[in-house]
């Protein structure tokens, strides 16, 4: 069991569910329904699995060039191809399938989309060019919008800015870890950013610039009437946490202040959703498409 939940890469289809979370009770500002909150997170959990499952069986050789992950169940020999890849495909099936009965068809789309996105663009790109990381960034901004159209059958103001802010956060919180990991990624032949970015200069500077525009991002959701005043100020506290990281790191350029901008970014997201679940606001205009019905 060990094994089928490394290879699904759970701790991070955690992750992806608590945003899928947040985007459905964000869309669901006049009562949350908690059944189809349940078979949406049931699907959602299945999709990413069924994406992390496929992406290790395709970089089963390169994991096997790099020290931190040529333990995995694939490049260590404990499972099979045709066990990873049976495993994926069903488990895609099962998340689409779930969502698609239980919530709705457009959520499935979504979901469905962003296995192949993950699979067939991000994954095959990454040992050619560092601009991977914008499209798996574009990949992890998806999950939000999964909750959301489970919860309201249609993207809104607030759906977009919530991915936004997904989106942006990927940035410095994939390139602090591919600092970290960079000799890593370098032997298994990833053209991750720093990877090629020998002096880090450029990869300071675009952690530094993504962090900043977090704090905009997050003053968007109040704009829109999605949440209110306290979620504002956390917004722009929380922002300048990241934004003095990711400073740290361009100043230092090592190992050291990499992985605090990196525990940075962990800490940024699970409290700027919390902070935007207990600020909610209902938003004026589901409110006033559901009395249109």
């Amino acid at each position: 069991m060990n094994l089928y939940a490394e290879l699904s890469k759970i701790r991070l289809s955690l992750l992806v569910v608590m945003t899928t979370c947040a985007g459905f009770i964000m869309a669901s500002p006049l009562g949350i329904d908690w059944v189809i909150l349940l078979w949406t997170v049931l699907g959602t959990t299945a999709c990413a699995g069924s994406a992390a499952a496929l992406n290790q069986l395709a970089e089963r050789t390169r994991d096997m060039k790099m020290h931190r992950t040529i333990d995995r169940p694939l490049p260590s020999g404990h499972l099979s191809r045709a066990h990873a890849f049976i495993f994926g495909v069903v488990l895609a099936y099962i998340g689409v399938a779930i969502l698609s009965f239980g919530a709705n068809i457009g959520s499935a789309g979504i979901a469905l989309l962003t296995i192949l996105i993950y699979v067939f663009i991000y994954t095959p790109l990454k040992p050619y060019t560092s601009f991977n990381t914008v499209v798996g960034a574009i990949v992890g901004a998806m999950p939000p919008l999964i909750g959301w159209v489970a919860a309201s059958d249609s993207i809104g103001p607030g759906g977009w800015i919530l991915a936004g802010i997904l989106f942006i956060w990927q940035i410095p919180h994939f390139l602090a870890l591919a600092w970290m990991y960079k000799d890593d990624y370098e032997l298994g032949g990833f053209k991750m950013l720093p990877a090629v970015d020998i002096s880090g200069e450029l990869t300071a500077r675009v952690t530094v610039l993504t962090s900043v525009c977090l704090i905009p991002m997050a003053l968007f959701m109040t704009i829109a009437d999605a949440t209110g005043l306290l979620f504002a100020i956390s917004g722009i506290l929380l922002g300048s946490f990241m934004t003095l990281r990711s400073l740290s790191f361009w100043r230092a350029r090592d190992i050291a202040s990499a992985r605090r901008l990196f525990f940075a970014s962990i800490i940024y997201l699970p409290l700027l959703l919390a902070m935007m679940l207990i600020d909610r606001q209902t938003i004026p205009w589901i409110e006033l498409g559901a009395n249109n019905v």
